[in-house]
């Protein structure tokens, strides 16, 4: 129901979005159903931060993953720890950080993400870097 990866050449429009810490510039975006949306983040703050496009629901599940992320010292504070993240976690998991509705970054770092929305749904996009979504790094996608 989020929807799946676009391709750029289907993107309707480019949305730049800011990351500082703890908050995001917009703080909400408007989009339609069927939708394939360019966003370009750009990671100002001073720390790592994500751009995660989901339901509430979603983000809480990837919290616990980016806490074990925290735990393991693949997130410290200001940068990502890359080697660290090829760890093998057994059962050939690792904690590659490369799901297609997702950018983690370290500071000063831009990425893209082409999405197209499926239906009209309850999204949010957030840091779920553990203690980002509670101190309010998050914001809506608001359907028109």
């Amino acid at each position: 129901p989020i929807g799946e990866p676009g391709q750029a050449s289907e993107a309707t429009r480019s949305i730049s979005v800011e990351m500082h810490d703890n908050y995001y510039e917009p703080e909400s975006i408007n989009v339609e159903a069927g939708e394939t949306v360019r966003f370009v983040v750009r990671n100002k703050g001073a720390l790592v931060h994500e751009f995660n496009i989901g339901t509430a629901d979603s983000h809480e599940a990837h919290q616990e993953e980016m806490q074990m992320m925290v735990e393991h010292g693949v997130i410290k504070g200001d940068h990502i720890d890359h080697n660290m993240m090829n760890m093998d976690m057994g059962d050939g998991q690792t904690m590659k950080h490369d799901a297609p509705n997702s950018v983690l970054m370290e500071p000063g770092e831009t990425e893209e993400i082409v999405w197209t929305f499926a239906q009209a749904t309850d999204l949010e996009f957030a840091c779920n870097v553990p203690g980002h979504y509670q101190a309010g790094m998050y914001g809506e996608v608001n359907f028109r």
